[in-house]
């Protein structure tokens, strides 16, 4: 018998298998059964992230924090969205969101050093990307990103240990978007 749970696992798969627009009818019909599940609704917004729909990923996690504000990943979602379609006062609301809900994601704090980097604020972008690295110390993106902003900063010891430390890492060392299980 098919229940939102299960339905949500086979979109969860296929979503993990870049098969989102298989997924998607499978999170709708799950929504069907249960409408004010704030992960279906988030995982229904990851699979049309992946598809490109923005629109319709935002409406769905818009959804998703309307029903639990404390979502933190429906936030970060938004927030990379309105990053991704240039709208970066969005973006960083949304980031900012994220933060107070879950002020320790190393994640956020290396989206919203992003962000600001390409805003050109560089102090800015390096505090966001040492939170990201004090709490998740081989965390490659966050620390590649910090390496970049020492050397806009002209921090060149800084930014020469930073790729001492990245020649001995993965690039692999990151946090990917994945689907939320209810499990």
């Amino acid at each position: 018998m098919e229940t939102a749970a299960s339905l949500n696992d086979s979109g969860i798969a296929l979503t993990e298998a870049n098969r989102p627009y298989e997924a998607i009818p499978l999170f709708r019909k799950a929504l069907i059964m249960d409408p004010e599940n704030p992960l279906l609704w988030m995982n229904l917004g990851i699979a049309q992230q992946r598809t490109g729909d923005y629109e319709e990923a935002l409406n769905s996690f818009q959804r998703a924090v309307y029903i639990d504000d404390d979502l933190t990943e429906a936030w970060v979602s938004m927030g990379l969205i309105y990053y991704e379609i240039e709208q970066l006062d969005l973006a960083e609301e949304c980031y900012h969101s994220a933060l107070v809900r879950d002020g320790n994601s190393p994640k956020t704090w290396n989206n919203l050093g992003v962000l600001y980097f390409v805003e050109g604020s560089y102090e800015e972008a390096r505090h966001c990307f040492e939170e990201a690295v004090t709490m998740l110390p081989m965390y490659y993106e966050a620390l590649f990103n910090l390496r970049d902003a020492c050397r806009k900063l002209q921090d060149f010891r800084a930014a020469a240990e930073f790729e001492r430390i990245l020649s001995q890492l993965s690039p692999n060392i990151g946090y990917p978007v994945r689907p939320i299980s209810n499990n």
